[in-house]
């Protein structure tokens, strides 16, 4: 039942949202004239990678000195557009087609990079090697979700996996239809990228 509502609500979502992506991606352009689109490699369900799309937020090389390094607040790699998309996870829009695809869900644990680490007590720690991890690979990632949704933005990935985790126990359709909404509500007001409550 999970995937016939993402396919159907993820097929709708691409048709009403064609003008957004058509104003982004003009936006884009006018900016910096660099490439609209920015693909990236996630780790999908069962460990599996996959291409995730996303509209480009950052400038075209941002990487191209530090390698994956995760965007900070106020991160002088983001474009004047890209804080806007952020700000409404409009960035995050083509993951539709991921979503439609089913290499992701519209709710679950945010999809990782292949390789990311986590800075524990000044030592790096590969995040497969983080408690929780293993649990929240079992399922398909998602647009948004528990930690995305609640958790507070700069917390550990240790403690992002435990509302990852929780998710996994307690999933259902009402909890996903409660997430959905309460995120276009955090879209509506643009407060994705606030360090504070979100909603």
């Amino acid at each position: 039942m999970k995937r016939a509502f993402d396919a159907v609500l993820a097929s709708i979502g691409l048709a009403i949202s064609f003008p957004l992506w058509c104003l982004f991606a003009l936006a884009i352009k006018l900016e910096d004239g660099g490439p609209v689109f920015y693909t990236q490699d996630r780790v999908g369900r069962d460990g599996r990678v996959f291409r995730a799309l996303k509209f480009r937020s950052m400038h075209h090389d941002a990487e191209r000195t530090t390698g994956p390094v995760q965007a900070k607040h106020g991160d002088a790699r983001v474009t004047r557009v890209g804080r806007v998309m952020r700000a409404t996870a409009m960035d995050e829009l083509p993951q539709l087609w991921n979503i439609f695809r089913g290499e992701m869900s519209f709710v679950g644990p945010r999809a990782l990079r292949p390789g990311e680490i986590e800075i524990e007590g000044g030592t790096p720690v590969p995040l497969e090697a983080v408690p929780g991890y293993a649990d929240r690979i079992v399922v398909r990632p998602g647009l948004t979700g528990v930690a995305q949704v609640y958790a507070p933005r700069d917390i550990s990935r240790r403690r992002k996996f435990r509302y990852d985790r929780l998710y996994i126990r307690r999933r259902s359709l009402a909890l996903d239809m409660r997430l959905i909404l309460l995120s276009f509500w955090i879209s509506f007001r643009g407060t994705w990228e606030s360090r504070d409550r979100k909603y």
